[in-house]
């Protein structure tokens, strides 16, 4: 592919029941992008939501060839589908949003600008988060749990918008594994970033796909396959309960000898039973999960799977 024929920018977008919005994403990219640079590419993954959103994808491809449609066989998740979009982009640099217009497509050029200074990574930063309570509440409590898995302190007020070199969209690409979860990705590259404010818009209409179990389990699953402290807090666990059976144990020898157990034996027994239950449970678990993952890289299954894309339906070729 030559210079002119590849694109400059490609927008990556994960679509999931987007219908509503869609259009109006597409419009502002495109006016957005054209006065940055008329060589771009807006790849929208569409995640099976199960509404109208892969026609309207595919009607706009049809009408413009900048714009490409792919769908996933099912719904995989957000980060697996920016993971999809990410390997079938080819522009110079790739700009990954959401879908809901809350990332604004006119705040790309400022991280785009932020981005050629010498950096290979550009975060929007959304200094004025226009959220409701329960969605603030539900990210504050994710990366809090993120944070004491991991160890690694990520700014909440950091999302997916974002600005990436070739170099950092390729290294990316590279590191794809189970763990798909982008900003822990882009802390393990460790290429030049920066974070630049941006504009937070409020979601027209529609309710975040993320509730707070979705945003618990995404940060327990994700700090799973990024850090080993998980294994590291069963340790301290495990200490921690063996010195409160001790502790236990002491308590019930003194009752004992001070005649206060009516029957002797059961308090004791009690005392070892619910600890040593916990202490395996507790390690168990995390062991468990670790296994999990190893046995998903083992298993060799990709990230996602596409059913279609746009260009398979109109028949046009890269």
């Amino acid at each position: 592919m030559t210079n002119e024929q590849r694109p400059h920018i490609s927008v990556v977008t994960p679509v999931y029941k987007a219908e509503e919005c869609i259009d109006e994403l597409a419009q502002r990219l495109t006016a957005s992008l054209e006065q940055i640079d008329p060589r771009f590419e807006i790849i929208m993954v569409e995640d099976c939501g199960g509404d109208g959103s892969w026609d309207r994808i595919t009607e706009m491809a049809s009408a413009d060839a900048r714009i490409l449609g792919i769908q996933l066989s099912r719904n995989f998740g957000q980060h697996h589908a920016i993971a999809a979009g990410l390997n079938h982009a080819r522009g110079d640099w790739v700009v990954v949003m959401d879908c809901d217009l809350q990332d604004q497509p006119e705040e790309i050029h400022v991280l785009y600008e932020a981005a050629l200074q010498g950096y290979d990574v550009a975060l929007g930063l959304r200094s004025n988060r226009d959220d409701k309570f329960i969605k603030r509440l539900g990210s504050r409590l994710f990366y809090l749990c993120f944070n004491h898995l991991t160890g690694v302190k990520f700014d909440r007020r950091v999302a997916t918008f974002s600005v990436f070199s070739r170099r950092a969209a390729d290294a990316l690409r590279s590191v794809q594994k189970s763990t798909t979860f982008l900003m822990v990705l882009v802390h393990w590259i460790g290429l030049p970033t920066t974070k630049v404010p941006v504009k937070h818009a409020l979601r027209p209409g529609r309710r975040s796909s993320y509730n707070l179990r979705k945003l618990l389990a995404l940060a327990f699953n994700a700090a799973v396959g990024f850090s080993p402290k998980p294994l590291h807090f069963a340790i301290v666990a495990g200490v921690v309960m063996v010195g409160l059976s001790c502790l236990a144990g002491i308590g019930v020898v003194a009752m004992h000898f001070m005649g206060k157990l009516t029957q002797p034996g059961w308090a004791s027994l009690m005392v070892s039973i619910w600890f040593a239950t916990g202490l395996i449970i507790a390690n168990l678990g995390v062991l468990g999960t670790y296994l999990g993952k190893v046995y998903e890289q083992t298993q060799g299954w990709p990230l996602y799977i596409v059913r279609r894309t746009t260009e398979d339906e109109t028949g046009a070729t890269e």
